[in-house]
């Protein structure tokens, strides 16, 4: 599985590069400038626009559309919509990232607001993030996660099942989930939870990934294996969190299929049956 896995993570990084893929975000204030950092230096090629006037004839251009919450306003939240749907018409993948669910309730409303309007391809967040989405009782404290990845895949398995989408849940193990795989990331340091946006980072490149990958499951699994593997390259060769974020865009930019096959750790396990009812 190992060779076979790398060997199609680094296809897809030399599809990345070759087409420079467009990836629109609709995302937070915050992480504009590291998410877009970010795929440039993966190969992609970054757009932030959320003026509702034009997000309809940037999505008609862009090969994928990210839809992030971390800094909500009304305008924004007709953006996303708006941008959503001409996503779907357009069939171009959309990533949705549900920065702070839990945390509060006009925060909660959002996410069922866009949910009720259009259906993402991955929904990709943190283990508080994703099982505040299927539990009332769950709670964030700000963006940050106060739950295990591995306490998430339940409540991501619900998601998977009801929304028809992939799952990606982000800690310090990574699972991603479809209605019938899950696999296990072992990639990361812990230190990646010391720079901001790099949750956000994850989503933009899965967005760049999806854009090239016509498999939302598989496009989720090579950004977050890649994601980890350039965490941890970097991780390193830092003496902390700033010069890790330096670190982590030469690192992106300069990844080698060697690096891939080096690092890679990740599993396929069993899907079991989802507990959770409606």
């Amino acid at each position: 599985m190992k060779k076979i896995l790398a060997e199609n993570i680094w296809s897809d990084i030399l599809k990345i590069r070759d087409k420079s893929p467009l990836v629109h975000n609709i995302t937070n204030y915050v992480a504009m400038n590291n998410t877009a950092n970010a795929l440039l230096s993966i190969g992609a090629s970054p757009v932030m626009a959320h003026a509702e006037e034009e997000v309809e004839d940037m999505v008609n251009i862009a090969d994928a559309l990210v839809i992030n919450i971390g800094t909500l306003s009304k305008k924004w939240i007709i953006a996303m919509e708006k941008a959503m749907l001409q996503a779907k018409k357009k069939n171009k993948p959309i990533i949705l990232d549900p920065v702070g669910a839990g945390a509060t309730i006009y925060r909660n409303k959002t996410i069922q607001q866009l949910l009720s309007k259009v259906l993402p391809s991955v929904i990709r967040g943190n283990a508080s993030e994703i099982k505040s989405m299927v539990l009332e009782d769950a709670k964030t404290k700000g963006v940050d996660s106060i739950d295990t990845s591995d306490s998430a895949v339940e409540a991501a398995q619900y998601l998977c099942k009801i929304y028809n989408c992939v799952v990606s849940v982000s800690g310090k193990t990574d699972f991603v989930l479809d209605k019938n795989n899950i696999v296990k990331i072992y990639n990361g340091a812990n230190i990646m939870s010391k720079v901001t946006a790099m949750g956000c980072t994850a989503s933009a490149l899965t967005g760049a990934f999806a854009a090239i990958n016509s498999s939302a499951f598989q496009a989720s699994i090579n950004a977050m294996i890649v994601m980890g593997i350039a965490g941890e390259i970097a991780a390193k060769q830092s003496k902390g969190p700033g010069t890790l974020q330096i670190n982590f865009l030469d690192t992106l930019y300069n990844i080698k299929k060697t690096d891939i096959e080096k690092y890679l750790k990740a599993e396929y396990v069993e899907n079991k049956n989802v507990i959770l009812s409606n």
